[in-house]
């Protein structure tokens, strides 16, 4: 049965080459799916990895040994990753497009759900990140839990490392709390709030911020130069290894080629291309 392959209510606890076990947010239940969604299994998390292991067993191709996992942001899925993740595939990584139920849970859980993944990908002798807004900011609640010797190098594209001005006007807004749910309200500049509390990837990393090159930005309600949704400011991380900004709007980020060749640039050479 083919499936959507998870959204909003599903999140990866283990990846073997395209295959994935995904936990339903809502009942607990697994399920196995294939590299097109289609579903091999359903039950326990161990009979779901019964049926993985079969898999494993009939699996005899050879596999890259570097790998990148790809964290999308809130209300998208890994599907967002889809040109990246073909780019990276081109170079000789292999790719982990990472699902997580974002308007579901909280930041620390989805970071959970990140270490149940990580801590089972196995034959890699390098990992590396590249995250999209908030999907920098559970790679950081990861980092202040967990390590892995593995991890060389992360890159962040829209991380609002400082907040996010918008969700400071909307956090109260019953809309923005429906839809966005738990890590929406995780997601504002507060000084007591949880973003200031997360770790700086203790690895390389790499800033890319979405702007539109001009004192104003998109967004006339956030200050300073903008991507429409975070503000360039906002990005920045005391201790990232190297930072730069396209001329795009955060949505886009991930399907801008400058973009996409800056964060490939940087996991293959550790700094970004001058612009």
């Amino acid at each position: 049965m083919q499936t959507l392959g998870g959204r909003q209510f599903w999140g990866d606890v283990q990846f073997f080459r395209g295959w994935r076990i995904q936990r339903n947010v809502f009942t607990g239940h697994y399920r196995l799916l294939d590299e097109h969604d289609f579903r091999h299994a359903w039950g326990t998390l161990d009979e779901c990895r019964a049926a993985l292991q079969q898999v494993r067993e009939r699996t005899t191709s050879a596999f890259p040994r570097r790998g990148v996992v790809l964290i999308h942001g809130i209300l998208r899925s890994s599907k967002s990753f889809s040109t990246i993740a073909a780019r990276l595939r081109e170079s000789g990584w292999a790719a982990f497009p990472f699902d997580y139920p974002s308007s579901q849970i909280g930041i620390h859980e989805a970071a959970d759900y990140l270490n149940s993944v990580v801590s089972h990908l196995e034959d890699l002798d390098e990992l590396d990140f590249v995250c999209h807004s908030m999907g920098g900011l559970v790679l950081r609640a990861w980092f202040g839990e967990h390590s892995d010797p593995r991890v060389k190098r992360a890159v962040m594209m829209g991380t609002p490392n400082r907040g996010a001005a918008l969700a400071d006007m909307l956090r109260k807004n019953l809309i923005f709390r429906a839809v966005f749910g738990p890590s929406g309200q995780q997601l504002v500049t507060d000084a007591d709030g949880v973003i200031p509390k997360l770790a700086t990837p203790p690895c390389e990393f790499a800033l890319i911020a979405g702007a539109r090159g001009t004192p104003e930005g998109w967004n006339p309600l956030i200050p300073g130069d903008d991507d429409g949704t975070v503000s360039v400011d906002a990005v920045r991380l005391d201790g990232c290894t190297d930072f730069t900004t396209v001329r795009a709007l955060h949505s886009l980020l991930l399907k801008h080629p400058q973009a996409v060749e800056q964060a490939l640039h940087f996991l293959e050479h550790g700094r970004l291309q001058l612009a």
